[in-house]
């Protein structure tokens, strides 16, 4: 969920939380220590900030006073210091204003990094998810490099450059292509790269289960998954992390699409000219995407790349250009420009990349191009509902499959990417995931603790590994207690 902090930041947290105890005289178990520096709660109780004066419309390089004034218990003196009084930053937090506590992390980072003495570079800036996060960083970095050489000491014209090009360079036919190349990594190793989180190879025990039975099978269909994870450690109330594929026929039919496709199970390289400065004039080369990996662009598109979510602004701006009917051209740039008539198309249709290349027949972008601009297919996460003592080396998910229609419920049908992905699972089939621990939610240890279980509508998936964990205690160890446990949970109708 938004708000908590990305598995890669969790132990940086936690160390900076360590130190802040330490200078006050605290001190705290290593457990209570995990579970209080990367708890939502910790975090959103700690990321308060004055977002009139510190957000995003702040950009401007601040002095040493106006720097202690970003933390919420600074204390205005120019006499402070800390562990950190060496230290400069400056935090660009991110975060979807579609969910609360927004960029709570690192309005977290930023408060703590104050209070420990560090001093800010530049105000609190922060980038949301679903209204045009992408050109909020590219504005702000230019800014805090040329900030970062002004402070320490750096000539910024020799170095800006490099940097700015990157940032700023339009993605076009002469600044992207594909290369073919002879080699291609596994899977599982493309995945981890790309997404910073080993990603391990599981395989379905069999095809999913309808928790409804074949007879009864709804819109809202429920499955259960059962995977065969050897060797994964959890327990109850840890997540999972999915990493799906998108559906097929949404995948062939934008590849059918898109211009300079000849094979799409060649292995290519997407690769981006960098331009570089040099003594003797500016240097240009071809160079491998710093991130994306090399595959064919079917392996692309359905494991890496995100497509179903609605096109950006910026996105339907290109797509104009690549148009050869001008209506299609004219349609596509009012979209993109005027953001009343663009939310109304995008809450309305929710098209996906297909959809919009449908609604404009005559627009057929270079693939390079196209790869370079959509953002990553992430991971989604799901409540484990399986006791790993009870199913020694299984994984099982209680998953709710989505399906939808548009335009109220006249307009395509629509499926969740990772839902369906599951859904069409069959026995065998590899599964790439990873585990998400969740400290803060697992079971409490003393038998003596009344337990209160509450899924008031949003399921009980977590709550089965709990009880599969207890009745594996009762059963296997006879002399071991167990809690008293209360379950409430919502439904739909009283049918239900």
């Amino acid at each position: 969920a938004k708000g908590d902090p990305p598995e890669n930041g969790e132990l940086f947290a936690q160390d900076l939380y360590a130190m802040k105890l330490h200078e006050s005289g605290h001190h705290q178990a290593h457990s209570e220590l995990t579970i209080a520096a990367s708890s939502k709660s910790f975090i959103k109780a700690n990321s308060r900030s004055d977002l009139g004066k510190f957000g995003h419309l702040g950009g401007r390089k601040i002095d040493r006073l106006d720097s202690l004034r970003g933390s919420t218990t600074d204390t205005l003196s120019e006499e402070t210091f800390g562990p950190l009084s060496n230290v400069r930053f400056a935090v660009f937090a991110l975060g979807s204003s579609a969910y609360p506590n927004f960029c709570a992390f690192g309005k977290y980072l930023d408060n703590i990094l104050g209070e420990l003495g560090g001093e800010r570079m530049m105000k609190l800036a922060t980038g949301d998810e679903i209204c045009g996060q992408e050109q909020a960083f590219r504005k702000w970095a230019p800014e805090v490099f040329k900030t970062a050489c002004e402070t320490f000491c750096l000539d910024p014209e020799e170095t800006l450059s490099d940097m700015s090009f990157g940032l700023q360079s339009e993605l076009s036919e002469n600044t992207v292509r594909y290369a073919p190349v002879n080699e291609q990594e596994s899977l599982d190793l493309a995945l981890s790269k790309f997404h910073n989180k080993k990603a391990t190879v599981c395989s379905a025990k069999r095809d999913p289960i309808n928790l409804h039975g074949e007879m009864n099978a709804t819109e809202r269909s429920t499955i259960r998954v059962e995977i065969f994870a050897e060797g994964m450690g959890y327990e109850p109330g840890d997540h999972v992390g999915i990493f799906p594929a998108n559906r097929k026929e949404i995948v062939d039919g934008i590849i059918e699409r898109l211009a300079g496709v000849n094979d799409p199970d060649e292995i290519l390289q997407l690769q981006v000219l960098k331009e570089k400065q040099t003594q003797n004039g500016v240097y240009k080369s071809w160079e491998p995407h710093e991130r994306l990996p090399v595959c064919s662009l079917r392996t692309m598109l359905t494991r890496f790349l995100d497509i179903t979510t609605p096109p950006t602004r910026q996105l339907l701006t290109y797509l104009a250009s690549c148009c050869s009917d001008k209506a299609d051209e004219e349609r596509l740039l009012m979209l993109a420009n005027e953001s009343s008539v663009y939310e109304d198309w995008r809450y309305w249709k929710l098209p996906h990349l297909l959809e919009v290349l449908e609604e404009f027949p005559s627009c057929h972008p270079p693939a390079a191009v196209i790869v370079a601009q959509l953002n990553a297919l992430q991971p989604r996460f799901y409540s484990i509902s399986s006791s790993p003592r009870k199913y020694l080396n299984e994984i099982h998910l209680t998953v709710a499959v989505v399906t939808y229609r548009a335009e109220d419920g006249e307009g395509a049908e629509h499926y969740g990417v990772c839902s369906n992905y599951l859904a069409n699972l069959q026995a065998d089939d590899k599964i790439f995931l990873f585990v998400r621990s969740a400290p803060s939610f697992h079971m409490s240890t003393d038998p003596t603790k009344p337990v209160i279980l509450i899924g008031p509508g949003t399921g009980i998936a977590p709550f089965r590994s709990f009880w599969q964990e207890w009745d594996h205690i009762k059963t296997e160890m006879v002399d071991s207690k167990i809690p008293k446990v209360w379950l409430f949970f919502g439904c739909r109708s009283r049918e239900a």
